[in-house]
């Protein structure tokens, strides 16, 4: 499970005195338990590592976006401090799907739920999400599927 791998991280930096890895899981483990507090009311509750996995894409895609927009305010040490907690982050995520592979993926979908234009891109993107989450970045699906679904 990725969540016992964060917490043997965090040991492990902890008596290695990295300060700043240490913070970085800290916060990671923080919004897990925020996670897991809001989903106590929850009427089905998804596979853990499916909830670790959807937390720290959501903190990836926040940190990638202070650090464009740090740089763009010339504040270079705080779009380091981000870029490094990105790096922890990025540590505990699955391998992403290349390109190709998203293209195939999307394309074995469409054909499978026989999709037939553009009024079934929910359909094929509820799809995409539901097996492949985690491996493929959502925001890039989109432009995919309208490609598969338009050809």
């Amino acid at each position: 499970m990725i969540r016992d791998d964060i917490k043997a991280a965090q040991v492990a930096a902890m008596k290695a005195g990295e300060k700043d890895r240490v913070a970085a899981l800290r916060l990671i483990l923080a919004k897990l338990k925020d996670r897991d507090i809001e989903l106590r009311t929850a009427k089905s509750v998804p596979d853990d590592d499916v909830i670790v996995v959807d937390v720290l894409q959501k903190m990836g895609k926040q940190r990638r976006e202070s650090i464009a927009m740090f740089e763009q305010g010339g504040r270079d040490e705080l779009a380091a401090q981000e870029k490094a907690e990105l790096a922890v982050i990025e540590s505990f995520l699955p391998a992403m799907m290349g390109p190709d592979e998203v293209k195939a993926a999307v394309a074995a979908i469409v054909t499978e739920i026989g999709a037939a234009g553009p009024k079934d891109m929910g359909r094929v993107m509820a799809e995409v999400k539901a097996r492949h989450a985690g491996q493929i970045d959502m925001s890039t699906v989109s432009s995919i599927v309208k490609a598969a679904l338009a050809g």
